[in-house]
């Protein structure tokens, strides 16, 4: 069943907690220059942190605009970046799963599982082990590495005590799930075993992201590399369009707003960070700034919404 709109929606803020080296072109994907992180760290031998800096300053925007967001950490962030993650926490901001190590779960071509349900299962408790342990919370929603999500996948989130995940997006522009979306909106709903599409009732909800929609057209305007692309003013028209068809949500990386150039390893890193910092940090103000009389809360707060 679809969560429909009504006049008093919400805006979930939603961070990603990852580096550059995530990102499926340098690790974690078929295509990727090193399998997965641990292959990444068995060789790297210069700086790899672009991440705390810009995340501090996240925090920082945050407390002053009164928000508390949800923050999808890659749990190996806990290791690799000492006391980010507890920092985080102790603003008081919902800390959620965003796997392991950033691996693919589904292939980003052919959309088959990289991984069997029993390792996903394996893998994503050994996340929210490691994020609980962190930050002294109980982790109930989760984000699929570079959005790739697979009906199987929410299942297995389900068993394991997940309430909530976050990975759908509904657009004409790219297909990052396994399974049709035919009912699906920006709106919350309950997700069919084994697929995407909507059911009555369930366990586990999709937070699906926003989009913008003219002539049948859907613009992805949930933020992220969109945020960077399309610019602020066609975000915030897709955010106010999905807002209106209940509560909707806007993300970003704090690696988005880095003032520092990455190393340039894997294939089509120059466009892909071509637009990043400072402008973009402005992209995320002027958005927080234009949403007046929309609160703004993390998706653990949104859950109270649903019926």
């Amino acid at each position: 069943m679809l969560m429909m709109g009504n006049t008093h929606n919400n805006l979930a803020i939603t961070i990603d907690i990852e580096d550059w080296y995530h990102i499926p072109s340098v690790c974690g994907s078929p295509f990727s220059v090193y399998k997965n992180t641990d292959d990444f760290f068995a060789t790297w031998n210069e700086r790899y942190d672009y991440l705390t800096e810009p995340t501090t300053r996240v925090v920082k925007l945050l407390r002053e605009s009164d928000i508390k967001a949800t923050f999808f950490i890659v749990a190996d962030v806990v290791k690799r970046y000492p006391g980010l993650v507890e920092y985080v926490a102790d603003e008081g901001h919902e800390i959620a799963c965003h796997g392991l190590d950033h691996s693919c779960k589904i292939d980003p071509t052919t959309k088959k599982p990289l991984f069997s349900p029993d390792d996903f299962k394996i893998r994503t408790l050994q996340a929210r082990q490691i994020l609980e342990k962190a930050s002294g919370q109980k982790i109930i929603g989760y984000r699929a590495p570079n959005a790739l999500v697979g009906g199987w996948m929410l299942d297995v989130l389900e068993t394991i005590g997940f309430t909530y995940d976050s990975s759908v997006s509904v657009n004409s522009v790219y297909n990052k799930s396994d399974s049709g979306l035919g009912g699906v909106t920006s709106a919350p709903y309950y997700p069919q075993t084994g697929s995407l599409k909507p059911a009555p009732h369930r366990n586990i909800i999709e937070f699906p992201w926003s989009y913008y929609s003219l002539g049948g057209f859907k613009l992805p305007t949930s933020g992220g590399p969109m945020l960077r692309f399309l610019g602020a003013d066609m975000i915030l028209k897709g955010l106010k369009q999905s807002l209106g068809r209940g509560n909707t949500v806007f993300y970003f990386h704090p690696i988005d707003i880095s003032y520092e150039s990455f190393p340039r390893i894997g294939k089509g890193r120059p466009f892909y960070w071509m637009l990043k910092g400072n402008l973009i940090e402005k992209r995320i103000k002027y958005i927080l700034k234009n949403l007046k009389g929309i609160e703004k809360i993390c998706l653990k707060d949104a859950l109270k919404d649903i019926p």
